[in-house]
């Protein structure tokens, strides 16, 4: 399994140019024989909220959309663990919690991250495929 961060997802619904030809790989390898993709649960609010400030423009109504995400993808609750790690990050990373939450996600649970987040990347705080 590996973890979408959250315009992994839209960008693979909507704009699949936007995607590295590495994780398009991942992706496909992921679904194919790792059991799958998933996303941590935040990414269906940051979604929402990404569509209400009009920053992403979706074909269908926002709940359809969210449905189908629901469908697609393995949502990862955040648990005791993971909102615990969250919290353990240095300056380095991103102070967006959202990031934090998708991060700690990924290493709660062994996950490598498909991000193109240029600061997770520089981190080097979670493994990641880009």
């Amino acid at each position: 399994m590996i973890l979408a961060d959250t315009h992994v997802v839209l960008w693979l619904a909507l704009e699949p140019d936007q995607l590295s030809s590495n994780a398009l790989k991942a992706l496909k390898e992921a679904r194919e024989s790792l059991g799958g993709v998933a996303i941590a649960d935040i990414s269906l609010w940051e979604i929402a909220s990404a569509v209400k400030r009009g920053k992403v423009e979706l074909q269908s109504d926002l709940s359809g959309f969210l449905r189908s995400v629901e469908e697609a993808y393995r949502v990862i609750p955040v648990t005791a663990e993971i909102a615990e790690r969250g919290t353990q990050f240095s300056r380095a990373y991103p102070r967006d919690p959202a990031d934090k939450l998708i991060g700690a996600t990924a290493l709660v649970h062994g996950l490598q991250l498909i991000t193109r987040d240029e600061v997770i990347l520089a981190s080097g705080e979670v493994p990641v495929v880009w």
